[in-house]
C-alpha cells in the first residue's frame, strides 16, 4: 500500500537567524496542559537514546538546556522552550523504550499520539533517527503513522559523527530507498551530529524559512 503524505514541505529560504535566545517554559503531562499560545512549534521525537536532548542543545547553543542522561527513557513530559521571543521548540518524550513498563509506555504512546494529532500549533515533527543502524519496524510504523494521519514531519539522521563519509552517505540512500518503497515522496531529510555541529545549521534554516513564510501568509 503507498502512503498518501500531507505533504508538509516549505520553500526554507536562508534567511541566516540563528537561535540567540531559548528559555524552559513548561513540561505537559498532556496536551491539554500546553501552553496556550499562537506560537508555531516545532517538535523533537524519537527512540529512546537517539541523540534528542544533545541535538536541541547544539541548536539552541546551550548544553544544559535539555537533560541528557546515559540512561534513556528520561523524559516523560511535553517539554516547551521558548526560542528568539517567537517559536517554540517541543522535546517529546521518546518511543520504544523496552524497559519501560507496559501501563508507562501506553501512557507516552498516548501523549504523543494526542500532541501530533491535537496540537493545532504544531508546523513540523522531526523525527530523529540513528543513522547507524537499519531500518527499524518502530521507526517506520512510526513514520506510516504520521502520513496516514497527515502530520507534518521531516527526518533528522542523528550521530553523522560515528560513521565515516562513505558508510554514512550509504547508510542514508539505503534508507530512503526503503521509504520509497512505501512513499510517494519523501519527506524533508537532514543529517546531522550534535559533536561536530553537522546540520545544525541547515535545520535552523530550515525552521526560520517556514517561520518566515507564515509571517507572509498573515
Amino acid at each position: 500500500m503507498r502512503i498518501s503524505k500531507k505533504s508538509s514541505t516549505f520553500a526554507a529560504a536562508k534567511v541566516g537567524t540563528m537561535i540567540k535566545n531559548a528559555q524552559y517554559i513548561i513540561s505537559s503531562p498532556d496536551v491539554k496542559d500546553c501552553p496556550q499560545s499562537n506560537l508555531p512549534e516545532y517538535a523533537f521525537i524519537g527512540r529512546s537514546n537517539v541523540g534528542k536532548s544533545s541535538l536541541i542543545n547544539l541548536l539552541c547553543h546551550n548544553p544544559k538546556l535539555a537533560k541528557t542522561s546515559q540512561k534513556p527513557g528520561k523524559t516523560l513530559l511535553i517539554n516547551h522552550f521558548l526560542i528568539n521571543g517567537e517559536w517554540h521548540l517541543v522535546d517529546l518524550p521518546g518511543y520504544g523504550y523496552a524497559q519501560a513498563g507496559q501501563k508507562q509506555r501506553e501512557a507516552l504512546r498516548r501523549m504523543i499520539e494526542r500532541y501530533c494529532l491535537l496540537r493545532e500549533q504544531l508546523v513540523c515533527l522531526f523525527v530523529l533517527i540513528d543513522c547507524r543502524h537499519e531500518p527499524q519496524k518502530i521507526d517506520l510504523e512510526f513514520l506510516a503513522w504520521l502520513g496516514e494521519n497527515g502530520v507534518p514531519f521531516a527526518i533528522v539522521f542523528t550521530k553523522a559523527d560515528k560513521l565515516g563519509k562513505v558508510v554514512l552517505k550509504d547508510k542514508v540512500t539505503k534508507y530512503k530507498e526503503r521509504l520509497l518503497e512505501d512513499w510517494e515522496e519523501l519527506p524533508p531529510v537532514f543529517v546531522t551530529s550534535s559533536e561536530t555541529g553537522l546540520g545544525s545549521e541547515e535545520l535552523t534554516e530550515y525552521i526560520e524559512g517556514i517561520n518566515a513564510q507564515l509571517k507572509i501568509e498573515d
